[in-house]
């Protein structure tokens, strides 16, 4: 009887998903996993002939799986003794994954530490304590590192956390000022929460007291950590739905105490939200913009900025972003882990780091979490095949993506002497229509404006980089309502216009 309740389920949501993607414009559009999304079971690992075929990491990386089979699996944190703390949060649990002490490249078996919980998601680990996040509570119970071992109970510190909604995960970290801070999500698509403690940020003292509201704004920030050389908090966060396939992007935030990042009043470089902006001016303008932008709907979660030593130059300092994947998207997106790197002048340069979950729109894995071991090597949470993946600087490196590397040639090799000239001149007209040159000419600017002079772009910028540029521009830059075939007209001709110093 349970079967055919759950052959009927699923193939009414199959139906809804089909007509919705037919029958109604591309906003509503739904094309992900959903089974997994809905259930939290767990498709199979892929092979190894699959992880040949489609994998990519890093030159001079390695690529294995650690652990397999672990359904509802979310988040990871790593102790003094190379295992790792995770929770399995549909099942109410904490688990321990024990490190790889038989050498053989995996781990050694996996132990309940809490069972009956609501919705554990965020874990932290100090001063010989547990630290859990439910999606209403804080708890800790004692924890021994080297035998990972608990003893004593389970203390809820901080109760009444709005909890579940839309966004039930509860993040939580310790900041270098001796602080516990969480993530408290938002309960909607987009709405005014009654509980001004949701779609922010809170810190407590280590105890549980101190209960204080930080940061506004933040639809879902489920993932954030401190840059180790300024200290500075960098959250991810996740934008809203229902806007149609490239709008609006998810963000990186940069968190300050007191600060607002927008939602539900505007999205993306502040640009007035459709349903709850209007009226709302003074609002928008207080909103802090995002320090990035992500692909719309990639939903960015996982956040760790690289602290081993042994790495590459390019990934020192920089930090790795997992995409966990879209859903509302006529196509498929994200489902990859990225890096982060930062310019002198401030910029963020997004690198794809570990690729492969998604090819030609089916999907084998979705990223959530990753943490740093004490080997050295990054460790990837999936919640989709249940798996943590091991991505190793050094060992056995067979990776073939570039870290930072800028095209190389001839940008512009491959389009016709005709074909360019045509799209050069439909790029000057839409380069001017949109008054661009206010802001990237000095002569046409207005006063007070900062302009951001257009150097050669070529060795940093192929078409697809403009186009992409163009789906999530980052601020200042203005969000533009362009045509696929407008973003390649402009990405030619700022290409051409820029090819030599004289511009």
């Amino acid at each position: 009887m349970i079967r055919k309740i759950l052959i009927v389920v699923t193939v009414s949501l199959i139906t809804a998903i089909v007509s919705c993607n037919v029958l109604l414009p591309e906003r509503f559009a739904i094309n992900a996993p959903i089974a997994s999304m809905l259930f939290g079971s767990s498709n199979p690992a892929p092979s190894s002939d699959i992880i040949d075929e489609r994998f990519q990491v890093p030159e001079g990386f390695g690529l294995s799986l650690f652990a397999t089979g672990i359904d509802n699996l979310r988040w990871l944190h790593t102790t003094a003794a190379g295992d790792f703390v995770a929770t399995r949060s549909r099942a109410g649990e904490v688990i321990l994954v024990e490190r790889d002490a038989n050498g053989d490249g995996q781990s050694d078996g996996t132990t309940v530490l809490l069972s009956d919980l609501k919705q554990p998601h965020g874990i932290e680990i100090a001063d010989g304590w547990l630290y859990i996040a439910e999606t209403d509570a804080l708890g800790r119970v004692r924890f021994d590192e080297t035998t990972g071992e608990l003893s004593g109970s389970f203390d809820r510190i901080a109760t009444g956390i709005p909890g579940g909604g839309n966004h039930w995960s509860r993040t939580i970290a310790f900041g270098p000022d001796g602080l516990l801070y969480m993530s408290v999500g938002s309960s909607c698509n987009v709405c005014e929460e009654e509980d001004p403690r949701r779609a922010g940020m809170l810190r407590f003292n280590p105890d549980g007291s101190g209960e204080e509201r930080i940061a506004t704004g933040l639809r879902n920030s489920v993932g954030f950590d401190w840059q180790p050389d300024t200290g500075d908090l960098y959250a991810t966060d996740n934008g809203r739905d229902l806007l149609g396939d490239d709008f609006p992007p998810c963000e990186l935030n940069k968190i300050e105490v007191g600060g607002f990042y927008g939602w539900p009043v505007a999205n993306g470089d502040n640009i007035v939200d459709p349903d709850f902006g209007d009226g709302q001016e003074d609002r928008i303008a207080s909103a802090k913009r995002p320090a990035h932008p992500f692909g719309a709907h990639n939903a960015p979660l996982g956040i760790a900025f690289v602290k081993n030593a042994r790495v590459p130059d390019a990934l020192r300092g920089s930090a790795l972003v997992a995409l966990h994947g879209s859903w509302n998207r006529t196509r498929k997106d994200g489902y990859k882990v990225v890096s982060l790197s930062w310019q002198p002048d401030g910029s963020i340069t997004e690198t794809d780091f570990f690729t492969g979950f998604l090819v030609n729109d089916e999907v084998v894995g979705r990223p959530v979490q990753i943490v740093e071991g004490i080997d050295g090597a990054f460790y990837i949470s999936d919640d989709y095949s249940g798996s943590i993946w091991r991505v190793a600087y050094g060992e056995s490196g067979s990776g073939n993506i570039q870290l930072g590397a800028p095209p190389t040639g001839d940008p512009l090799a491959g389009i016709s002497a005709s074909d360019r000239s045509g799209l050069v001149a439909e790029g000057a007209a839409l380069y001017e229509t949109h008054r661009c040159a206010t802001c990237h000419d000095a002569a046409q600017a207005a006063p007070g404006v900062a302009v951001k002079t257009l150097v050669t772009l070529d060795p940093r910028f192929d078409i697809a980089k403009l186009e992409a540029l163009f789906n999530t521009p980052p601020p200042p830059m203005p969000i533009f309502s362009l045509s696929a075939e407008d973003k390649r007209a402009l990405s030619v001709y700022l290409l051409d216009m820029t090819a030599t110093p004289s511009h």
